[in-house]
């Protein structure tokens, strides 16, 4: 297999058939679950047909494993946020709840933004939190983090217009 073309089907059809049902196995006994397992299992394939990989697998069993663990940290945290977005919703009359379409698509934004503060360095996530969350002031925040106001202002700057990209990488 050249070194300039993607993994091709072929290959990943035999990687599927030589690991699938150990990474079955392996996905099962971390999530408890055997049909979450086949699910996480699936998904991994589909991630690793979609993956830009140029080289023939030296270790394909790491690799799966890599990808597997990411989804489930995924899902994991997508739980959460469902969880969380769940405890919030039980607040609400039964007449202002969401419909189900609209709460799919809050989950899916939530998700989004919990990606994006993920990537922010940790006293810019604070930062950001704090002002929008709990409401203070760049001041407030700055006395909390022992920082000065002004890189106050620049974290939260950078991570405001770390939102604008991913609201407008979206249209």
């Amino acid at each position: 297999m050249s070194s300039d073309h993607p993994l091709d089907s072929a290959i990943i059809g035999q990687l599927y058939h030589a690991h699938h049902a150990w990474l079955r196995g392996w996905l099962s006994r971390r999530t408890g679950c055997h049909e979450h397992a086949a699910d996480l299992a699936q998904e991994t394939f589909v991630r690793l047909l979609k993956a830009r990989q140029q080289k023939p697998l030296l270790q394909p069993r790491a690799y799966l494993s890599s990808i597997a663990r990411s989804l489930m940290i995924d899902h994991y945290r997508r739980r959460e946020l469902e969880r969380a977005y769940l405890e919030s919703l039980a607040h609400f009359p039964q007449l202002e709840a969401p419909s189900e379409e609209t709460r799919l698509l809050i989950l899916d934004s939530l998700e989004r933004i919990d990606r994006l503060l993920d990537q922010l360095k940790p006293r810019m996530r604070e930062a950001f939190l704090l002002a929008q969350l709990d409401g203070l002031t760049c001041a407030q925040i700055a006395l909390r983090l022992d920082v000065s106001k002004a890189t106050v202002e620049r974290d939260l700057s950078k991570a405001l217009h770390a939102c604008y990209r991913l609201r407008y990488a979206e249209l």
